[in-house]
């Protein structure tokens, strides 16, 4: 999933940049712009840009800078498509946006004059101003030391990819399309590598129910591996079947586990433990939430962030476990798995 973040000056052609995305390369839209149109109705008030920036500084004040822009990602990561995020006013925004995997923000502008012309032209609840408020509207928003508020100055200069909007809608369109050439195929991040190395060990796995892999880092070296497997010198699942057991959750849900294997977790630390390695401040990658006696055992062991793919539908117990340890708990995807990897 490739997110893009777009930011800009008033009237600079975000949205022709969006319709574009939408319409020829089959992205997703969440609106910042909307969130808080949704917002400023709640609350009974007109939609006008003044509101628009008190409800978001007020918002970003009640939670954090990045709050917005998480409610948008989380919709955006729960579908597993292509999004973009529009539009990006604060540095706590670009910063949250950062940390995710395929996040590139873009950034365009264009002359004053040239944008005030559009904005009066599209006419929308929050541009029946005079050319004067126009500009002094934008100057608000350009620079502020909190990061609760608007900077657009900051999310500009931040910017992977900038584009400048004075001319056609072709033009401006065809410098999106070269960038998106550019970004098409691109390093992976660290955390995306080391997941696909635990893909990559789980192929040892030797249950077929789930065959999970689990790869331990720290200081981005690889420490230990470990996949779903029987203990050292007993019979695996593939070659005599399962041996199944059930256990009742607090809701009274009945699960059904095969026993003889070992989680994929379990055996990456073993395999720490036999080889004297620490595993103090290391990251845990694995297919999905770990079990409770996994994410007990990665507790006390004093791994402090574990990285998922996707979440275990029984996982809520062990996430609850995660954050009152203090252990960091992160996911690919927020599809729920429903079957166990053991």
């Amino acid at each position: 999933m490739v997110t893009i973040g777009i930011t800009g000056t008033i009237g600079a052609g975000k949205g022709t940049i969006v319709d574009y995305l939408v319409k020829h390369r089959g992205y997703t839209h969440y609106s910042v712009r909307a969130f808080l149109t949704e917002e400023i109705l709640k609350r009974g008030l007109e939609v006008n840009r003044d509101n628009m920036t008190l409800v978001g500084n007020d918002l970003r004040a009640a939670h954090s800078p990045s709050w917005i822009v998480e409610q948008l990602y989380a919709k955006a990561s729960a579908s597993g498509c292509n999004c973009i995020i529009e539009s990006i006013r604060t540095p706590g925004e670009v910063e949250a946006l950062r940390g995710k995997p395929n996040f590139y923000l873009f950034a365009v502008d264009a002359d004053p004059k040239v944008r005030y012309e559009r904005v009066v032209l599209r006419g929308s609840e929050t541009d029946h101003i005079d050319y004067p408020t126009f500009l002094a509207n934008e100057q608000r928003e350009m620079s502020n030391a909190d990061p609760n508020r608007q900077n657009l100055g900051f999310c500009i200069a931040q910017a992977d990819f900038c584009f400048n909007n004075d001319g056609s809608i072709e033009d401006l369109q065809q410098q999106v399309e070269q960038v998106l050439e550019q970004i098409s195929y691109q390093r992976p991040s660290w955390d995306e590598y080391f997941m696909e190395l635990a893909n990559t060990a789980s192929k040892r796995a030797t249950c077929d129910r789930g065959r999970s892999g689990c790869v331990i880092v720290k200081d981005r070296q690889l420490l230990v591996t470990g996949y779903v497997g029987s203990p050292a010198g007993l019979p695996h699942c593939d070659e005599v079947g399962h041996l199944f057991r059930q256990s009742i959750d607090a809701d009274g849900h009945i699960s059904t586990h095969c026993v003889r294997t070992v989680h994929a977790e379990q055996n990456a630390i073993c395999q720490a433990a036999r080889r004297g390695i620490a595993l103090d401040g290391a990251t845990l990658y694995c297919r999905m939430t770990p079990c409770r006696t996994c994410a007990m055992l990665i507790i006390n062991c004093g791994i402090r962030r574990v990285v998922c793919e996707r979440k275990y539908h029984a996982g809520a117990e062990s996430e609850e476990l995660f954050r009152q340890a203090g252990v960091q708990i992160e996911f690919f995807h927020d599809e729920v798995q429903q079957y166990a990897n053991q």
